[in-house]
């Protein structure tokens, strides 16, 4: 169906919506609809309106005046594609090409002709994932060593970049989470186009996009959000006339608006008008007319205001420059003085000295860009990876982020840093995890607060309110008994909610199943926390612990600081080294092999529990790896087993509110099911009361209880409730203080109850919920209390206000408070050789650490 065939509004509801424009109303998606059909004085009124909101935002980026594009050269790495739509003439069949994909030569010699005419952007452009529906893609792929396009992909770029200086922007379709992690390092930007909401246009045969899998509107909105999730620059836009309705039209714009508010990394929107091309399904399809072309630019200015970048394609609007101007477009996209576009191979490019006295006639200057958006070039970390910005510095204006005019084009160095976490570290406020129980950190929140984890207030519009409950305790107390790990969600929920006397009595039966299953030890484990960086980018929006490197807090530790934190550990009997860090952008792609590798040469004895998903995830990407190859490497190096950290609520809807970059559910489950394959055993994990409520937490339960099942590599379930003091999406407004006494009594049972026959060790957190309360949930399921940490920092920089380190007659404490013996364990839950327990008694289990002249008290045996 045509846009314009849908209903048209009334002249006063024109009227209306023009008013609300002009005086600067936000605009709804039913006046954003309206506008859409202006035409005559009223599109000349419209166009005013954007024109000038246009300005605006142009006067406050620092360029009034200026419209940009940037000077390209166009890759088209393979015209294959699994996808058929109805209107591309760029993906083929495999017998109308000589070769699947480009070779290397090929690709570098066009790269090196658009850096020899001035070219700073090598658009990378394929088909979507096309070894999934042409074998002769995938031969060619193993046959040149490549596990998928991505691959491919991410080698050109290298390529490209250290053999000519052009700045990769890549084009391969859709991606996912993961997908991004392998490539930002190696772009500067990236792009997709939305193009449409109108999912019938995917799902209704004979639509555009039918037999199209990477068409369906709800995929290609996971992926800006994954860009964004990722800190990715991403250029993106929609594509009209295709058969969306106007109202379609407007629902895309808003689509667009609320990824750009809720992550900040659409750098540009394009707004495409569709061409009917030869040879194709939608060959006798009117055009999309230029007016409504201006109209949609116009609405699309207004509607995602003065900030945003829009661009119109210069080769796709025949003569009418001034009135896509008019309209409010800042940009004229990538144009390029030697390849053609091979999307519209029949419309070249205009000639760029005609564009920019086209542009001049309007009263604008035409300026050259980068690939990637000055504004972020400002920004730098996290949406500059640190491997890429000698590139980009070379080619960009320190002052104003543009393209530099006397910028030369040379090939430099991308790989990673010579001498591996040898030469890194040593920085920062490295004492910090004995400074932290006296001086703590240095302000409540960074100074960044209101930017670096996206927008708060287009959060709140992911949060659902708690729903109303009524359940019968009673009867769902007496399944637990009859079958615990059987226990339907209704039931599982209705313990959640138990109190009084109902609570007592789940309290009991999780009691009878710990006995049952371990007998009435609690364990405790000597080991020392390692944190090796509190440099991170990720954006968890829960996390205080993680700093900028120019954050007052920020430490990065040296290769020698960690071996000698091991030495410190063994000499106080420790049998176990934690060690995680963040995601810092400069970390070495060796960097968890040489850390582990340190670990070992130190304590060779000592067991090593190191590395979340989310580190696994980096390091898989960092050294382009698999999973499975990555973890192989790390266990060689010396890892024993992972803490199953990053857990948080493996659930995605709420993990994107809780944290903005971070692995989504299904590569967190990727990780540990790979790791318990190779032979890393696991722990379990889940941080609950924050943004989550009790039915996800009983979903987390089945889920780790699935797993458990079928890879049997989960040592353990450790229980983390949410510390709020310090935590920015509390600081925001958006969480709650944390769980309550009860609810905690109540999980940690559930846990005990839902898990058991499937993981015998449930373990609660001191840090978090102090000797009281330990005391009250090893009474009710618990059986072990963790380690005596000697250095806990991620917890205390939150607000908890439990210390740093535990003894062992602490936790023996808070064992004998429960009326149950103490032993300590090993990371799998095994005896502890007797020089080690000696060992450890000689000081109490934390030992002699930190800076000179402190030291934790000694205890005699």
């Amino acid at each position: 169906m045509d846009a314009m065939n849908s209903s048209v509004p009334t002249e006063s509801a024109l009227r209306r919506a023009l008013a609300r424009a002009r005086d600067g109303k936000t605009l709804d998606p039913a006046e954003a609809t309206t506008l859409l059909h202006a035409r005559g004085a009223q599109l000349d009124d419209l166009l005013t309106y954007a024109a000038r909101t246009r300005d605006a935002g142009l006067e406050a980026a620092g360029r009034p005046g200026v419209i940009t594009y940037s000077r390209k050269v166009f890759i088209p790495l393979t015209r294959l594609c699994r996808d058929r739509c109805g209107y591309c003439t760029f993906a083929t069949v495999p017998h109308k090409l000589e070769s699947p994909f480009l070779s290397p030569d090929e690709v570098l010699e066009i790269a090196r002709q658009g850096a020899a005419m001035g070219c700073k952007e090598a658009l990378f452009t394929l088909g979507d994932r096309p070894e999934a529906r042409w074998k002769q893609a995938r031969e060619w792929l193993d046959a040149h060593g490549y596990d998928d396009t991505l691959s491919y992909v991410r080698a050109m770029a290298v390529r490209v970049l250290e053999e000519t200086g052009l700045l990769p922007h890549l084009n391969p379709g859709v991606l996912g989470w993961r997908d991004f992690q392998r490539l930002k390092p190696v772009a500067p930007s990236m792009g997709m186009m939305l193009e449409t909401t109108a999912t019938r246009l995917f799902s209704e045969k004979g639509g555009p996009h039918f037999g199209s899998p990477d068409k369906d509107p709800a995929v290609r909105l996971r992926v800006l959000e994954d860009a964004g999730r990722t800190n990715v620059p991403f250029t993106t836009g929609i594509l009209i006339g295709i058969g969306e309705t106007v109202e379609e039209r407007a629902d895309a714009i808003f689509a667009l608006r609320r990824t750009m508010r809720e992550y900040g990394a659409v750098q540009e929107v394009i707004v495409q008008n569709f061409r009917a091309k030869p040879d194709t399904k939608m060959r006798d399809t009117p055009d999309a007319e230029l007016e409504e072309l201006a109209a949609t630019i116009a609405v699309t200015r207004l509607v995602l205001g003065p900030k945003a970048r829009v661009q119109a394609p210069p080769n796709l609007v025949e003569d009418q420059y001034a009135l896509m101007l008019r309209a409010g477009i800042d940009d004229w996209g990538g144009v390029s003085p030697l390849t053609p576009d091979h999307v519209n191979p029949e419309r070249p490019w205009p000639q760029i000295d005609e564009l920019a006295a086209k542009t001049a006639e309007q009263g604008f200057t035409l300026r050259e860009r980068l690939t990637i958006y000055p504004e972020y070039i400002k920004r730098g970390e996290p949406w500059l990876d640190p491997r890429l910005m000698g590139h980009v510095a070379a080619l960009a204006d320190p002052k104003t982020g543009l393209a530099r005019e006397d910028a030369v084009l040379e090939g430099r160095p991308w790989q990673e840093p010579d001498g591996g976490f040898e030469a890194f570290g040593g920085t920062g406020r490295t004492d910090l995890h004995v400074e932290i129980d006296t001086s703590g950190r240095t302000s409540d929140r960074r100074e960044d607060f209101d930017s670096v984890y996206g927008d708060w207030d287009a959060l709140r519009d992911r949060m659902s309110a708690p729903k109303r409950f009524d359940a019968d305790i009673k009867t769902a107390l007496a399944s637990a008994e009859r079958d615990p790990g059987g226990l339907s969600d209704d039931e599982a929920l209705a313990l959640l909610h138990a109190d009084g006397p109902e609570l007592d009595a789940l309290v009991k039966i999780a009691d009878d199943l710990r006995r049952e299953a371990v007998g009435d030890e609690v364990t405790y484990i000597v080991t020392r926390n390692i944190n090796f960086t509190n440099v991170c980018y990720t954006g968890c929006r829960f996390c205080a612990f993680a700093q900028r490197r120019t954050d007052a807090d920020a430490y990065t530790l040296s290769l020698s600081q960690v071996g000698d934190r091991v030495d410190e550990a063994w000499a106080a009997g420790a049998t176990e080294i934690c060690m995680q860090g963040g995601i810092h952008p400069d970390l070495p792609g060796t960097a968890y092999f040489d850390l582990a590798r340190e670990v070992k040469k130190r304590a060779p004895g000592i067991h090593l529990h190191s590395y979340s998903p989310m580190e696994v995830v980096n390091g898989a990407s960092r050294t382009d790896l698999s999973i499975r190859e990555w973890l192989q490497g790390a266990k060689e190096a010396g890892v024993d087993s992972l803490p199953g950290t990053a857990a948080e609520i493996l659930d995605d809807d709420v993990r994107w509110v809780l944290t903005k970059g971070k692995l989504p559910t299904d590569q967190w489950i990727e990780v540990v099911t790979t790791a318990h394959e190779v032979g890393l055993p696991t722990t379990s994990t889940m941080m609950y009361g924050h943004v989550d409520k009790p039915e996800h937490w009983v979903a987390h339960l089945k889920l780790l209880r699935s797993l458990q099942e079928r890879t049997g590599g989960f040592t353990e379930f450790v229980l983390l409730p949410f510390v709020h003091h310090n935590s920015p999406i509390y600081l925001a407004g958006l969480a709650r203080p944390g769980p309550t006494a009860r609810e905690n009594v109540a999980v940690h049972a559930l846990a005990r109850i839902l898990l058991h026959g499937a993981i015998s060790n449930i373990q609660t957190s001191w840090v978090k919920l102090g000797d009281e309360l330990c005391t009250r949930v090893l009474q009710g399921g618990v059986n072990d209390l963790g380690g005596t940490l000697m250095e806990e920092t991620i917890s205390r920089m939150a607000g908890s206000e439990n210390g740093s380190f535990k003894t062992i007659s602490s936790l023996e404490e808070i064992a004998a408070a429960a009326g149950r013996p103490a032993r300590q364990r090993t990371t799998t839950y095994g005896r502890v050789p007797a020089e080690r327990i000696e060992a450890a008694r000689r000081t109490d289990g934390v030992g002699h650490f930190g800076k000179a002249g402190l030291s934790l008290p000694l205890v005699s045996t």
